[in-house]
């Protein structure tokens, strides 16, 4: 995989117009999974799994532990890769192609990553969708979700006056 330095949090590099097709980043902060993040949102979307919540109960799978929820894990990995790439987002748009690829258990640290895949001019003066493919890995290594995000950004030209 070919990649660009850590993208700066928060850059001016971030509108519709700075966006290639092929640019690939490397987003700088990670952040280690607790109980809390996997407990709150689970539990307040009513996910049930008894793999989230029973630690007895998962002892005796082949995880040996609870489970963090998938949609914890996507959201997570999104967050991280917000700051550098969404911060000028008029509108998330559309959610496509989710894939959890691993295991996260609380305490593993996730890292994010993104690939530019799109550029869509669109009938707005002010702003372009850009679709995005994110991928979290583990403190591992391992790729643990994958998806891609199209989101409604900013354009400079309208936005920024010189």
């Amino acid at each position: 995989m070919t990649e660009s330095p850590p993208a700066s949090l928060t850059g001016n590099a971030n509108y519709f117009e700075d966006f290639t097709i092929g640019d690939r980043l490397k987003h700088v902060r990670g952040t280690t999974v607790g109980e809390v993040e996997n407990q709150l949102l689970t539990k307040l979307v009513m996910n049930t799994a008894q793999a989230h919540f029973n630690e007895h109960a998962m002892k005796d799978t082949p995880f040996g532990q609870r489970l963090v929820f998938g949609l914890v894990t996507g959201s997570i990995v999104m967050g991280l890769a917000t700051q550098d790439v969404a911060e000028n987002a008029i509108a998330e748009l559309r959610l496509d192609k989710l894939r959890f690829t691993a295991p996260v258990f609380h305490g593993d640290t996730l890292y994010a990553y993104t690939e530019v895949i799109s550029k869509t001019e669109v009938e707005r003066e002010d702003a372009g969708e850009v679709t995005f493919r994110h991928w979290g890995v583990n403190q591992e290594g391992k790729v643990v979700f994958e998806g891609e995000r199209t989101v409604l950004v900013r354009r400079r030209s309208y936005w920024v006056k010189q």
